[in-house]
């Protein structure tokens, strides 16, 4: 069974960075595409970025594109979301998933979609506060 854990989130000011983490156990994560995800608070959640099982293939919603840089390191079993330049608006919680339907990641494709994903981690804070 694949169980992924998110890392990393923690309170920092705007135009901070931070750097995720979404670490696999229990199968090879190289077998499946990634999406990141959030939640604001009182929000729907939302999927702004994916990777495919190479890294080859990579998407960025409007809203962070620019800003955010998803990679994929297979020998250690973990997908990265490095962000940049946050803003107050990037606070929520931090998902990631893995694709189990839908539309592949392509980087003129959409967004992921939360119904085409599964084995959803516990997520990791982030808050972006002066």
């Amino acid at each position: 069974q694949l169980q992924l854990v998110e890392s990393g989130g923690g309170l920092v000011q705007p135009g901070g960075s931070l750097r995720l983490s979404c670490q696999a156990s229990g199968s090879t994560l190289s077998l499946y595409t990634i999406g990141w995800f959030r939640q604001a608070p009182g929000k729907e959640r939302e999927g702004f970025a994916c990777i495919s099982m190479s890294g080859a293939n990579v998407m960025y919603a409007d809203s962070v594109k620019g800003r955010f840089t998803i990679s994929r390191d297979n020998a250690k079993n973990t997908v990265y979301l490095e962000m940049n330049s946050l803003k107050p608006e990037d606070t929520g919680v931090y998902y990631c998933a893995r694709r189990t339907s839908g539309a592949l990641c392509t980087a003129t494709g959409p967004t992921p979609a939360p119904r085409n994903f599964a084995y959803w981690g516990q997520g990791t804070q982030v808050t972006v506060s002066s």
